[in-house]
Formats: C-alpha cells, sequence, structure tokens
C-alpha cells in the first residue's frame, strides 16, 4: 500500500471495543460510577456493525441478574426489551423418528428457566445504547477497531480501520483515514473470538496455565408462526438427533412477543467428520416429527450465526493486561448447560468498570488492574461457571447418551454437596485439531432442501441482511494457500466448504486443480473458519466499516 497519511487522534479516559451487552454495561457502569462520586470521565464505544446491535445474535433466553443489577427501573420501562417471560420449561432427548420428553424434576434446579425472559438480545443491545448515550457515552457505529495501539508494552487504544481501500490494497477516491481513540484503559468486548483480543491473548500471554478454549457455532432462524401454533413464553430444548452420539450439539425453539419463533441448533466444533455441515443439521432437525408441527404455515423471516466460548471456568484467560481488560464473550463467560451468557456480560461489565473507575479515581493510567482478575472467580460470574464447569468434557469425552446423564448428575452433587467426582476436567484437544481425515471417516449425505422448510445457504445469508462493499481487501486472510490446498483439501476434504454457514468458501476444480473461493460478500462475521480451519490457516480480520449483517430481532 502507498504511504498513507498520519491518523487524526482523539483522547478519552475510557475505549470500549464493541457495543454488546458486556460494551454497553461498562460503559453504563462507569458513567454511573462517575455521576454518584461527582467524577468527569470520558468514554466512547466504537462498534463494527453499521448500529447497535446489528451483529448481535443469540437464541435467547436471558436471566435478568445482570440487567436488574445495572438498570434495576428496565422493567417498568414502557421501552424495555424484553416483555415475554417464560411460562413453560421443556427437553426433549431426540431420536430418528421420535423422543421423549424429560420430566423437569430430573433437572438440575440451575438449568430451570423460569423468571427468565425470551426476546432478542439484539433489542437489548439497543435498548442499553440508549440509555449509555443518555448518560453522557459517545458510540460510533460503522467504526470498527482495526488495530490495538500499544506503546512500551501497554496498550493506549485503538485504531478504527481505513475506509475506501480498494481491492488492490490502494486507497480508492472514497479513502477515509481510520482514526486513533487513545485511552487510559481500553476495553474488549468483541464477542467470541474477537480478531483484536485473539492478539491480545497471544502477545500478553493471557492463557498461560489455562486450558484451551472451546467453541460452538450456533445457527439461528427467526419464523412468524400461526397464532394457533404459538405458546408465549413456551423455551424447549433437546439434544440427539440429528447429530450422531460423538458429535455434540443441541436445538433450542423459543416463543416470544408477537408470534415469534426462534429456533436454532448448536454444534460444538470439536466434531470429528469433516463432511458434517452444522448449516445442513439444522435443516435436518426442523423436520423431526416433534419439531416440524411449529412451522405448519409459518414464514421464515429471520437468519443468521455465531461461534460461542464453550470452554467454561477452566478456559478464561487472564482478564486483565496492562492498559486493558476482558469483557463478556471475549472472556469466555457463556454458562454451556444453560446456554447464556448475556447475564454474565453484563456483570462482567459493571465488575471491570468498578475497578477500572477506581484506578482512573486513583491517578492511573495504562497500567494493569489486575484487581479485576483477581475478583471474577469469587463474583456471581465465577459461582455460575463452576458448578457447570464438567458439563462440556463429559459430552466430549462420553458422547452425548452418556455425557448428558453424567453431567446432569455432576450439576446435582455440585448443587447439593458442592462437591463433583471429576473434579475440574480438562478439555482434550483444540477444535481445529479434532478434525480426521476423509479418507477415515464415512461421509455424510444431506437431502437437498424444499424451499418451505428446509433452505439453502445462499437464500438463508440474504434474510441476514448481509452487505460487504465489493471493492475493498477480502478480510478472510489465507496465509499459505499452497497449505490449504495441500491439508485443507487434499487431505481433509474441503471441510471450509461445509462448516462455514454462509457459503463463503467453495473449492472450485478446474482444469488446473481445485482452486479456493472465497466469497467474502457473503460472510456473516460467525468466525467458524479462524476457528475450525485444520491448519489455523484462515484469519479473520475486520472488514471495512459498518460491513456484515443486518440482524433485526436477532
Amino acid at each position: 500500500m502507498s504511504d498513507l497519511p498520519a491518523r487524526e487522534s482523539m483522547e478519552f479516559d475510557v475505549v470500549v471495543v464493541g457495543a454488546g451487552p458486556a460494551g454497553l454495561a461498562t460503559a453504563i457502569r462507569l458513567k454511573q460510577q462517575a455521576a454518584e462520586k461527582g467524577a468527569d470521565i470520558s468514554v466512547v464505544v466504537v462498534e463494527k456493525g453499521s448500529e447497535v446491535g446489528a451483529h448481535i445474535l443469540s437464541g435467547a433466553v436471558i436471566d435478568p441478574i445482570g440487567l436488574d443489577a445495572l438498570l434495576p427501573e428496565w422493567r417498568t420501562d414502557p421501552d424495555r426489551p424484553l416483555k415475554t417471560e417464560v411460562t413453560a420449561d421443556e427437553f426433549m432427548y431426540l431420536g430418528h423418528a421420535g423422543g421423549v420428553k424429560l420430566p423437569n424434576v430430573f433437572m438440575p434446579k440451575l438449568m430451570n428457566n423460569h423468571g427468565n425472559f425470551v426476546g432478542s438480545l439484539g433489542n437489548v443491545a439497543r435498548y442499553l445504547g440508549r440509555k449509555a448515550e443518555e448518560l453522557g457515552v459517545e458510540i460510533y457505529p460503522g467504526f470498527p477497531a482495526a488495530e490495538v495501539l500499544i506503546e512500551d508494552g501497554k496498550v493506549v487504544g485503538v485504531a478504527t480501520g481505513d475506509m475506501g481501500i480498494s481491492r488492490d490494497g490502494e486507497p480508492n477516491a472514497n479513502f477515509t483515514r481510520g482514526m486513533e481513540l487513545r485511552a487510559k484503559y481500553t476495553i474488549f468486548g468483541e464477542g467470541a473470538r474477537g480478531s483484536l483480543t485473539k492478539q491480545m491473548v497471544e502477545r500478553f500471554g493471557l492463557n498461560e496455565g489455562r486450558d484451551h478454549q472451546k467453541y460452538g457455532i450456533g445457527i439461528k432462524e427467526l419464523w412468524q408462526v400461526k397464532p394457533e401454533k404459538f405458546q408465549p413464553g413456551l423455551v424447549r430444548h433437546s439434544m440427539g438427533w440429528p447429530l450422531p452420539n460423538n458429535s455434540g450439539g443441541g436445538s433450542w425453539l423459543y416463543h416470544f412477543d408477537d408470534n415469534l419463533v426462534s429456533v436454532g441448533f448448536v454444534v460444538h466444533l470439536n466434531y470429528k467428520n469433516p463432511t458434517l455441515s452444522p448449516f445442513d443439521e439444522f435443516q435436518r432437525f426442523k423436520t423431526h416429527p416433534m419439531v416440524r408441527d411449529v412451522f405448519e404455515g409459518a414464514k421464515r423471516i429471520g437468519y443468521g450465526a455465531r461461534a460461542i466460548m464453550e470452554g467454561g471456568w477452566q478456559s478464561v484467560p487472564r482478564l486483565s493486561f496492562p492498559g486493558g481488560c476482558l469483557v463478556g464473550d471475549s472472556a469466555g463467560f457463556v454458562n454451556v448447560p444453560r446456554i447464556k451468557g448475556s447475564h454474565n456480560a453484563v456483570l462482567s461489565g459493571m465488575l471491570c468498570a468498578d475497578h477500572v473507575f477506581e484506578a482512573l479515581q486513583a491517578g492511573r493510567a495504562n497500567d494493569e488492574v489486575s484487581s479485576y482478575e483477581d475478583a471474577w472467580r469469587s463474583s456471581p460470574i465465577g459461582y455460575d461457571l463452576k458448578r457447570v464447569r464438567n458439563v462440556k468434557p463429559l459430552w466430549s469425552k462420553y458422547g452425548t447418551a452418556a455425557g448428558v446423564a453424567l453431567g446432569g448428575l455432576d450439576m446435582w452433587l455440585t448443587e447439593v454437596f458442592n462437591w463433583s467426582p471429576f473434579g475440574t476436567m480438562k478439555h482434550g484437544k483444540p477444535d481445529h485439531e479434532c478434525l480426521l481425515p476423509l479418507s477415515q471417516v464415512k461421509p455424510i449425505k444431506y437431502d437437498r432442501p424444499d424451499g418451505v422448510l428446509t433452505f439453502d445457504k445462499l437464500s438463508s445469508v440474504f434474510l441476514s441482511n448481509t452487505n460487504h462493499e465489493e471493492d475493498q481487501p477480502v478480510h478472510l486472510k489465507v496465509k499459505d494457500m499452497g497449505l490449504q490446498k495441500a491439508s485443507e483439501h487434499d487431505v481433509f476434504g474441503g471441510p471450509s466448504q461445509r462448516y462455514c454457514p454462509a457459503g463463503v468458501y467453495e473449492w472450485v476444480e478446474g482444469e488446473g486443480g481445485a482452486r479456493f473461493q472465497i466469497n467474502a460478500q457473503n460472510c456473516v462475521h460467525c468466525k467458524t473458519c479462524d476457528i475450525k480451519d485444520p491448519n489455523q490457516n484462515i484469519n479473520w480480520t475486520t472488514p471495512e466499516g459498518g460491513g456484515g449483517p443486518n440482524y433485526v430481532n436477532m
């Protein structure tokens, strides 16, 4: 690239990367603390989505403990984002042609969803964004943080990405230089597998002494169903079919608001068969006789996908480093068996804000707020995660059927006796090391979609409102294209074509052999490629500002 002009810069007390529940809770709590103490602090939030909430996707059944602590008045607010309380809670184990509903009395109490709310996490983020702005937080949507500013080994802020860069890497007529946002402390709330968080973990060794992180991919559709099929507040989860016993995952189906049904499927990314397609497993799931009836005469109105952090208690990296902290899913605060993380995201933002505010009041800047790291394990977040620390390893080690039974037993023993016979289990191999060569597996065949209940990837991506400026550098970086052909294609059979839920990757056969094609415009920013590529040869980076999905009610 040609020589670029210097960036302009702005100074703040705190810069927050990511306008999700964790980042916005951090900003709100900082301003609340400042108002209580009569202090004046400046807080800015940068968000890669075109608007707050555009890139937020979750089931979502939301434990209100975080919102209650952050904004106690939210329940009586006419503008509140959550209005449907859970009224019925069901768990099913599915076989090919039928299934069984597990009696709630056998479920550990922490799995009970009564008192929780069903709704759109994106709308929760929009609500928090409005509350943050009322408190004086500056929010810049459409400005992805593309670079961490580090001086003398300390984080001193971030730089937003340049705009108007052509595909050849040179500035075009619409070129605009990115901005440096410099801060005393920088908080990273990018969500699962954040591109800058990944750099910070490596740069500062934040995962030393921790188990490696584990991931899943969650794929979601939003449907408008017929009134007679709608059961407001019904929450239903399942495990088993269509996944084989040695591939973990499960489903959700939630009824909320006005005849809306959120249906989704999670596949743990430690699966072994490179021909498995999480997207197509989700489509198969909807055809199950205990599931498909709700979609009769319904209309699909939304689609999206997102990686989920699943490592839990033993995989949370160090949360503080010189000049910065991690919050929310950047830290991995999802409670996997509950399929919930937004409550911990809000609580972590509040906890981080309290410790950062204390540091600011003491006149500190760009040092490590180690008190935040020291506090989280004894907080409600730590209590929530420690109780379920062995569930994911048990699922992985013993398969779905035995793993669910052992995980349930472990949760009961932990709940009643605060003791686990398993201690704290390890997770095994990183997800990208779990794939077997194509020659060692039986290929999975999937039926063609019918366009009524089951669909293809491209028509699904259309519903996500995904858009990227076409004349920009491809934001999915293949480090070694030769390795991609020799290993990902020749050994593993091109699993990128199947694990990507958006049709981004294709192996195109031609006279010169197979060519790796990247349809970057389709990318819904799920980050699965960055996680599951067997050689860690694909690096997800931020595209030009505002690019990606624009989720509505997701």
